[in-house]
């Protein structure tokens, strides 16, 4: 049985893996120039590469193998575990399997080539930004947050649509929903998740409750409104999942004059993890027709990895390149020797982590100050605030993550229900917004995740929890005390050995919260995270 399914996984294997590599090309190209041509070949390799995994001989063949499963070598149990549950997730009829990955592509489209106009002006979603950080106008900072919601009335009954399908799909392989689905067949229990989010409601909100109100009285101020006036439009995102400068420090002057893609490039280099042949394969600047987002892509498995991004001089796309490439060195070093399906990482959550302890680097005063240097009136002044402001971003972030996560639960319960009020409803319960008066909009449709990324969000939250573990091991075993505080982690390749060899190289030959136990001693503990949030 054991030569048998060996056996299986090369022939298997031998099929998917040039498609996957010509699927990810065409989607890279799709994201560069937004062309129909483009997402059509998408759409038309995506849909080859499902029905390959809905072939219910080649399932039934898993089937017998899985009765075996505990007599297995441990990686060729993690290969049929991890073939098991995507076969089990396709194992529907070719015709919604197409149809699927047709509207998904439709809409993605949409959102590609989309520009918010207002007054006659078209604005790319890095325009909308710059307004909203400086504009003091309430009216036209109302009129610019309106023109960012545009995308929701275009793309909300496609949206709805397919969460209908969606939901048929699930079904159809034995669960109640497709937001069960995806959880289950990703390894992540349901009630351990709404545990999780529940538990991070209670414990922030205190914390956030007093952060919001000294906000709201600084933008009260900043903006002469009451707070009581305050609405979705006065704070620094569209969402409110960052947080605005409220430092007399604007960050942003820090970068104004450099080169971010150098900048990153050289801090990767000085832990030890190159990433100088990816920057040269990536595409950083923003053009029209380009998907206007950040992502990473591993074409091939073999570390072929590239970066999008539309970078500007700023304090966000520092984060948000560090971030990026934080995903891109995972990917980078992956074990090679490990069969390609494990050469991917253990799970969503454990590179999100990686990629946000990365990205939390642009606001921490002593990796500034080694990268670019400080002033030392500036440098005392900014690592004063470092513990606030990195309280303030994480407070807010967590509070949005928990209404896409909550969200995204009720709308594939009930697709057809008021989700207009019910997104305000857990705006305000989540991050203590007040809604527009009167607004009756698909404004939870304007987020892009709902389309191209479906109950992808609880990643994000639980990889802040993997992120602040790591922080936690890194600061006080492998660097044994003088941790990112004092280091910035510049010309630390203790940092990098230690990621490379206990978090990537591994790949995903173990489940995520194994890998957590290799590679910090326990499995995964939120109370690193809240320790840094409430104390």
């Amino acid at each position: 049985m054991e030569s048998q399914l060996e056996l299986f996984i090369e022939n298997l294997t031998a099929t998917i893996e040039p498609l996957a590599k010509r699927l990810a090309e065409a989607y890279w190209e799709a994201s560069l120039t937004g062309s129909d041509e483009a997402a059509q070949t998408v759409s038309e390799l995506e849909t080859e590469y499902r029905l390959i995994f809905a072939d219910l001989d080649r399932f039934e063949q898993l089937k017998t193998f899985q009765a075996t499963i505990q007599n297995l070598p441990a990686q060729l149990s993690r290969q049929l575990h991890l073939l098991f549950l995507e076969f089990t997730s396709e194992q529907l009829p070719p015709e919604t399997i197409k149809e699927l990955v047709r509207r998904q592509t439709a809409i993605e489209q949409v959102f590609t080539r989309h520009r918010a106009v207002v007054d006659g002006i078209e604005m790319s979603d890095n325009a909308i930004r710059d307004v909203l950080k400086s504009e003091i106008d309430s009216k036209k900072r109302q009129d610019v947050w309106d023109g960012s919601k545009q995308i929701g009335g275009k793309v909300a009954a496609d949206l709805v649509d397919l969460a209908h399908l969606r939901n048929q799909a699930a079904r159809t392989v034995g669960f109640d929903d497709y937001y069960q689905m995806s959880l289950e067949l990703h390894e992540i229990d349901p009630t351990f998740l709404a545990e999780t989010v529940s538990q991070m409601e209670d414990l922030t909100n205190d914390p956030f409750s007093d952060m919001k109100s000294k906000l709201d009285n600084n933008l009260s101020k900043r903006f002469g409104v009451d707070v009581e006036a305050l609405r979705p439009w006065h704070y620094a995102d569209v969402f409110f999942q960052e947080a605005p400068n409220v430092s007399e420090v604007d960050i942003d002057e820090l970068f104004a004059e450099l080169n971010i893609i150098d900048l990153t490039a050289e801090f990767f280099r000085c832990i030890d993890l190159s990433i100088d042949d990816l920057v040269e394969k990536s595409d950083h600047y923003e053009r029209p027709g380009k998907n206007q987002h950040a992502f990473c892509i591993h074409i091939d498995r073999k570390g072929d990895v590239r970066v999008l991004a539309n970078v500007k001089s700023t304090a966000k796309w520092m984060e948000t390149i560090l971030h990026e490439y934080g995903h891109a060195v995972y990917d980078k070093q992956l074990d090679p020797s490990l069969p390609f399906t494990l050469r991917t990482p253990a799970h969503l959550i454990t590179t999100e982590a990686t990629a946000m302890l990365m990205g939390r680097l642009a606001h921490n005063a002593e990796w500034l100050d080694r990268m670019i240097g400080l002033p030392l009136a500036l440098m005392q002044r900014i690592s004063a605030e470092t513990k606030d402001t990195f309280r303030l971003r994480m407070l807010i972030f967590v509070r949005w993550a928990m209404v896409m996560i909550c969200f995204e639960r009720e709308f594939y319960r009930n697709p057809d229900q008021d989700l207009n009020s019910l997104w305000w409803d857990l705006v305000e319960r989540f991050q203590f917004l007040t809604r527009p008066e009167g607004r009756d909009e698909p404004d939870w449709a304007a987020k892009i995740h709902f389309a191209t990324a479906p109950v992808y969000y609880h990643n994000y939250l639980l990889g802040e929890i993997v992120a602040s573990q790591l922080q936690h091991t890194i600061d006080h075993d492998v660097l044994n005390g003088a941790g990112v505080a004092e280091t910035g982690y510049v010309n630390e390749q203790r940092v990098g050995e230690y990621l490379r060899q206990k978090v990537f190289k591994p790949g995903s030959s173990m489940h995520w919260n194994e890998l957590l136990v290799n590679a910090t001693g326990e499995t995964l503990n939120p109370q690193y995270l809240v320790n840094q949030l409430v104390s």
